[in-house]
């Protein structure tokens, strides 16, 4: 595997991750029940606003490679609707920096629905660029490229994108043991994804001890989580379920895993950063 193959697929699979909030798929009726009444004018809780910013120690084995990071920006509107728009990014390197991977994915969740309205994704990895948009139709389920004449359709008309499933598994109310499979990921051949409630446990990383609740993804396609990657994420089992750490066994290169080293979080006034900050 290249290490434009290591890096860039390990945070975008990571968000492939998280399914849509309190649904069991089945079938194709992939409607989300979401925290709250998406038919009222005020927009469903959630665990996540505006201003909070996660900070990830990435190693290699045991070699720190870079930093990721997770972020939620200012509302902003999209096609008249507002939106938590969400960012996940990753600026690594290796072998003495010769190798060097600076990724960057968005996207627009609605603030009322929490459906992906727009998806992009610009990767820069070793020798390969990349860069993706995508505008996401919810109630004509469909999507288009904006930088290319390719559409298709959605499952649901409530569809996630990659990032946007990284914040939904974090509005899940999990039972250890359970296992859990949707259909709301915004491009077909990725449905369905799995999840399943490993255990609780308690973990230490940069940013403190934190008392966690520990998921298995596996979705349909290559990467980090494929059945055979046993990857694994540690939610903070509180009510922020932040993103506290994640690992999984690539063949031949080993463990790659990601380290929460920072929060800063406007609900906690304050940063934390090594000094305790979980439960």
């Amino acid at each position: 595997m290249t290490a434009r193959a290591i890096f860039g697929s390990s945070l975008l699979a990571l968000a492939l991750a998280a399914p849509a909030a309190g649904q069991v798929a089945e079938g194709n009726d992939s409607r989300i029940r979401l925290p709250g009444a998406v038919t009222t004018t005020e927009p469903p809780d959630v665990p996540f606003e505006p201003g909070e910013f996660l900070l990830y120690q990435v190693k290699l084995g045991v070699f720190d490679v870079g930093e990721g990071w997770l972020q939620v920006l200012p509302v902003d509107t999209v096609r008249g609707r507002r939106t938590y728009p969400l960012e996940l990014g990753l600026d690594a390197s290796t072998m003495f920096g010769t190798v060097k991977v600076r990724d960057l994915f968005q996207s627009w969740m609605d603030v009322h629905t929490l459906a992906s309205l727009r998806f992009r994704k610009d990767q820069h990895e070793v020798n390969y660029k990349s860069q993706k948009s995508f505008d996401i139709f919810p109630n004509e389920r469909r999507w288009s490229r904006t930088d290319a004449e390719k559409e298709g359709e959605t499952l649901s008309n409530l569809p996630l994108d990659e990032v946007a499933f990284m914040y939904f598994i974090r509005t899940l109310d999990l039972e250890v043991g359970k296992e859990y499979s949707y259909n709301n990921y915004f491009k077909e051949d990725g449905n369905p994804i799995v999840l399943r409630v490993l255990r609780r446990e308690k973990k230490e990383v940069p940013a403190g001890t934190f008392n966690t609740i520990v998921v298995q993804p596996i979705i349909q396609t290559d990467g980090l989580f494929s059945e055979g990657g046993k990857a694994e994420i540690y939610l903070s089992d509180d009510k922020e379920r932040h993103i506290v750490y994640l690992r999984s066994e690539i063949p031949v290169v080993g463990s790659i895993t990601l380290h929460l080293r920072e929060i800063r979080d406007p609900s906690r006034m304050g940063t934390v950063n090594g000094t305790g900050g979980g439960n």
